[in-house]
This record gives C-alpha cells, structure tokens and sequence, in this order.
C-alpha cells in the first residue's frame, strides 16, 4: 500500500492509521494506492469520472479485481473536513470510513440499489465499530 499526500498534510492521518484501516477492510491481497488530494484535484477527479462539478470525499478506481486487487482511493481532504465538521464526526474516525468504504468498492462492494447500500453500509459499520470508532451512520449530537 502506497499513501500520497498531494494536499496539505495537516489533520492528515498518518499512513500507519491508513495501514491499519485497509488492513481491517481488506479480505484478500492488494495493491493499493491512496491519494489525499486538495479541492481542484478533487473537483477535476470527479468531473472526469463521474460528471460531477464539485469534489466528492472519496473516489475509488478499481484496476483489477483479480487477485491481486489493483485499485486507487482518492480523499479529498477540504470535502473530508468539512463533513467531519458539518456532522459533528472526529476527523479521523471519519477519515477511518472513508478508508473502509473504499476499499469495500475495491472488493466488488457497491450501494447503487437499496439493498446493496444495507449489506455495504452494515459491514462499514461492523468494521468501524471493532475498530472502536463510532457507527458512522448513526447521526452525531
């Protein structure tokens, strides 16, 4: 696994936090980059790849899903902290899903339909939660 920081690195976890959250996420062997990037990179990712006019906290681009996994997951650090801030998250227990989450579409996980989303939503939450952070479905007062 590879971390880049192509963004400020402040309130950045450290690549040993992103290690532990693949490692908890992650059922098989993997090639992983992990990229955190600012908002233009952001925004120009997710424009490219989705169509969207504004950056999105994570994107996941799957290479291969043989095994080895070959895959990138990009962070947008502003989207990450806003959000964290906006819903009252920890930053890095947030950081912490996104980790999850990414890799979860990396092994074949998607929440595109209602019944995807419960099964992928309720192991992000079962992983989270044995890595003792919040349930991070569960709106924070």
């Amino acid at each position: 696994m590879t971390v880049q920081f192509a963004a400020d690195k402040t309130n950045i976890p450290g690549r040993q936090l992103f290690r532990k959250w693949v490692g908890a996420a992650l059922n098989k062997p993997a090639e992983i980059v992990i990229r955190i990037v600012g908002m233009q990179e952001g925004e120009v990712l997710n424009r490219k790849f989705r169509g969207k006019d504004s950056a999105t906290n994570v994107l996941t681009f799957v290479y291969s899903d043989d095994v080895p996994l070959l895959g990138d997951i990009v962070l947008c650090a502003p989207v990450i902290s806003r959000e964290a801030e906006q819903q009252n998250k920890d930053l890095v227990a947030h950081y912490a899903h996104l980790i999850v989450h990414g890799v979860l579409h990396l092994q074949g996980y998607d929440h595109i339909s209602d019944e995807d989303a419960v099964v992928m939503e309720s192991l992000e939450t079962k992983i989270i939660t044995r890595l003792n952070y919040p349930d991070p479905y569960v709106i924070q007062q």
